[in-house]
């Protein structure tokens, strides 16, 4: 086959429009033959309709890339030069379910951190080593972009027990910068951001705009009320005095971290009676006027309306991360890598989310050095709790399982540590076979 093999794993995300967008907009750069949306058969009606408003966008922008649906993995990553995976295992009702369990617990329920997104890891592990098996034995010299989160602790599952060329992305870093060169009236390309941390707790050291730092200036605007934030995350409104004592800028998901007492009462208003319902089932209510649009036959390009899905500069994050090794174009993108000595204190085969230099060798992180201890000891914490995680969620070992959460600092005691545990395994007993043996 002429042309490079994209083989999308979660194929019927309501995000792939986005990276379909992504892929006509650099196709004088990538020569994508075939874009293969990979399912499995309980998502058939999604991934046909997504299909379909794909080939669409494709033909209206005149390429001639094929889009493929397939529900045979082996078969999909046959001559696959990238696999993308942006799957979630259990769909977003196990989403729902990891943001409520916590919740009575007095526990924030999060996706991608806290005892949500631990559990959302425990289900994800299986899946993602069993595909990186499978490319293994199909496609080893394919990349694996993972977007799939929580992505850093995914990222770190795959580089630590597979030999799979990985580079994990999160559209946060990209979404950042995008969002200060709106607030600096700029073009993104005059913007730098000396990003730093780990995915979802990843700190903007400096911002500069044509060489000037404005970082101070940036930190004043947040001060003064504007926004820096997701869909995915409540706005509130950053304390002034923490972000002067701070110096840096926080990424939308530190409210987690920093604002918790707020943030809890904000998830325990919304899932109560009568409010308005957990991220997940916002999110689904959004995702069904999506694919009301998608079937539109007359419809060509993304919706404006997926933007309040919150996968908003995906398509630049991933197709920008594929044509720089692609084309070693040897450019900046913020990823999860191995952190090999780049923040010093932290484990040379931990995963990192930082700045790095791209090439058709790979991620190549630039020299971060010591982080103050404001940085240092949520870094640290939070990385400790990542690893045993890993250990749990690789071996369905319960000893580490019930560590991870110990170890989380969303997670205020052993006794709670253990009903979270409890819970989430009878929950999701369907999706952990590592823990049955």
């Amino acid at each position: 086959m002429s042309g490079l093999k994209i083989a999308v794993i979660g194929g019927g995300s309501s995000y792939t429009p986005e990276l379909i967008d992504g892929f006509i907009r650099r196709a004088g750069e990538l020569p994508v033959a075939e874009i293969c949306l990979v399912d499995i058969p309980i998502g058939q009606d999604k991934v046909e309709i997504v299909a379909g408003l794909a080939r669409r966008m494709m033909q209206r922008a005149k390429l001639k890339s094929k889009v493929t649906v397939s529900f045979d993995r082996k078969k999909a990553l046959l001559g696959a030069d990238f696999v993308v995976t942006q799957f979630r295992v259990g769909g977003l009702d196990a989403r729902a379910r990891d943001e409520r369990f916590p919740l009575k617990y007095g526990v924030l329920g999060q996706e991608t951190t806290g005892p949500g997104g631990f559990t959302k890891a425990l289900r994800t592990i299986p899946v993602i080593l069993d595909i990186c098996q499978d490319m293994a034995d199909i496609c080893p010299d394919a990349w694996l972009i993972n977007f799939t989160n929580p992505a850093g602790l995914i990222t770190e599952s795959v580089l630590r027990y597979t030999q799979i060329k990985c580079i994990g992305l999160c559209n946060v870093p990209i979404h950042m910068k995008m969002t200060i060169a709106k607030l600096l009236d700029a073009a993104a390309d005059d913007v730098f951001i000396d990003f730093v941390g780990l995915n979802h707790l990843v700190w903007g050291r400096r911002v500069w705009l044509k060489g000037m730092d404005v970082t101070a200036r940036i930190l004043a605007m947040m001060q003064d009320g504007a926004a820096l934030t997701m869909k995915n995350i409540p706005d509130l409104k950053w304390d002034g005095d923490f972000l002067q004592a701070l110096g840096m800028v926080p990424c939308p998901y530190h409210r987690y971290y920093y604002m918790t007492d707020a943030l809890l009462a904000e998830e325990q208003a919304a899932a109560a009676p009568g409010g308005a319902g957990t991220r997940a089932e916002v999110v689904k209510m959004v995702e069904a006027r999506l694919f009301e649009l998608y079937k539109d036959p007359q419809l060509a390009e993304k919706p404006a309306e997926l933007e309040k899905r919150g996968g908003a500069y995906y398509s630049d994050a991933a197709v920008s991360l594929i044509s720089a090794i692609y084309n070693d174009k040897r450019e900046i993108h913020t990823v999860n890598t191995i952190n090999r000595g780049t923040i010093s204190g932290l484990p040379a085969d931990c995963v990192i989310e930082t700045n790095c230099v791209i090439s058709k060798n790979g991620a190549l992180p630039l020299t971060v050095g010591e982080l103050p201890p404001e940085l240092f000891g949520l870094v640290q914490h939070v990385k400790a709790y990542e690893m045993l995680a890993i250990e749990a969620g690789v071996h369905g070992d319960r000893s580490k399982a019930m560590q991870a959460l110990v170890n989380h600092p969303l997670v205020p005691s052993v006794g709670v540590a253990k009903q979270l545990l409890a819970d989430l395994l009878l929950l999701n007993a369907a999706y952990l076979p590592q823990f049955k043996a």
